[in-house]
């Protein structure tokens, strides 16, 4: 019997988490002896931040909720590893499964190999280069300890070689994320209300926002924000405003016919304005992966990416956060000369499954 934990705490472990929730129960469909226990930390606690994934995603209810939202990075790492520490001692799993980059993947993996529990990490390898970034420190810190690594890319794998990883606990496999992209998107859905009406007529651009380099400067995300306008032309701008930058846009003012704040959107309304509009700019990592594989111009305002193989072979570009770059990026968004998407290798909707055998082949008793 193979019983594993599986952690999620944070918007973007949902989409990783559940298509290897369904290939868990693909293989118990065939009389496989493994079980698993899914733990939400609590890290997103907002409806739309949270809970709307289980529901949309077809995940079970959390089997454990550490209820560790709110605070500072800090506390609530504490928070997550005290919860996490009793969850284990009372329901001990053969193997521990993080995924991701969050502060959730950082505390668990620390507090799981401090009892003794054996930690894989899907997503590990992947690097920015930039400390600056919390999610870069949770990345090398989680895989200093993981035993088992499931990668998307050669070039994670390359990363962790150099780190010293042996050859042997590297396992490529692809992207959970596109799993999940791959599987939802006939399900995707028109967003309701007026403003969403309006957009379907015509062509539009999605905007995000939340790293701290563009959103926690007020002059900063105003020069970003008017160079956006500027750079846009007549088209509308949709931008779900993350809490962090609510409260900066809040004393910005910022205000345009154009210009549409909407509150955080579903993962199916979301994606399905992505696959329509005309563009995205953004500073999220995993909205680079989805909009290269459903072959939608992006552009990231960011110094760096740990997710190169969008740029490569998808259709990202990296800006950079400096506003005055953006202009001749976008003219060519409006005139439609963009790079196409080309296949990034393992991008399959098959990752899940990969993940789950490799599983069983190591650890099952």
């Amino acid at each position: 019997m193979l019983n594993i934990t599986l952690v999620a705490g944070a918007r973007p472990n949902f989409m990783k988490i559940a298509p290897i929730i369904h290939a868990i129960d693909r293989q118990k469909g065939l009389g496989i002896d493994i079980d698993f226990r899914l733990v939400h930390t609590g890290q997103h606690y907002d409806h739309k931040m949270s809970g709307d994934f289980f529901e949309q995603l077809n995940i079970p209810n959390p089997n454990a909720n550490l209820e560790a939202g709110g605070g500072s990075q800090a506390e609530q790492t504490a928070a997550i590893m005290i919860g996490f520490e009793k969850e284990l001692l009372s329901n001990k799993p053969d193997v521990v499964l993080v995924v991701g980059d969050v502060t959730s993947t950082l505390a668990c993996s620390i507090t799981a190999k401090k009892l003794m529990v054996p930690v894989v990490h899907v997503e590990g390898g992947i690097r920015s280069g930039d400390l600056s970034m919390p999610e870069e420190i949770n990345r090398i810190v989680t895989d200093s300890i993981t035993d088992h690594f499931f990668t998307t890319s050669e070039l994670a794998n390359e990363n962790l070689k150099t780190s010293g990883v042996e050859s042997h606990r590297i396992h490529f496999v692809g992207n959970t994320m596109i799993d999940t992209l791959f599987s939802q998107m006939p399900r995707f859905r028109k967003p309701e209300g007026d403003i969403y009406d309006k957009l379907y007529s015509q062509s539009y651009f999605m905007l995000t926002l939340h790293r701290p380099a563009n959103v926690d400067e007020e002059v900063k995300l105003k020069a970003m924000m008017e160079a956006i306008l500027e750079g846009t032309g007549s088209l509308s701008v949709v931008f779900p405003v993350h809490p962090r930058t609510a409260k900066v846009l809040k004393n910005l003012g910022i205000e345009n016919d154009r210009l549409h704040y909407v509150e955080p959107l579903s993962y199916l309304e979301f994606n399905y304005l992505v696959k329509h509009s005309k563009g995205v700019i953004t500073d999220s990592g995993g909205i680079t992966e989805e909009a290269s594989v459903m072959n939608v111009p992006c552009l990231t305002l960011r110094d760096n990416t740990e997710r190169p193989e969008t740029i490569e072979l998808g259709t990202n570009e990296l800006v950079g956060t400096d506003p005055s770059k953006l202009k001749p990026y976008l003219e060519r968004m409006l005139s439609g000369q963009w790079k196409q998407y080309q296949q990034i290798p393992l991008w399959d909707g098959n990752t899940s499954d990969r993940i789950v055998k490799i599983l069983l082949e190591i650890y099952a008793n």
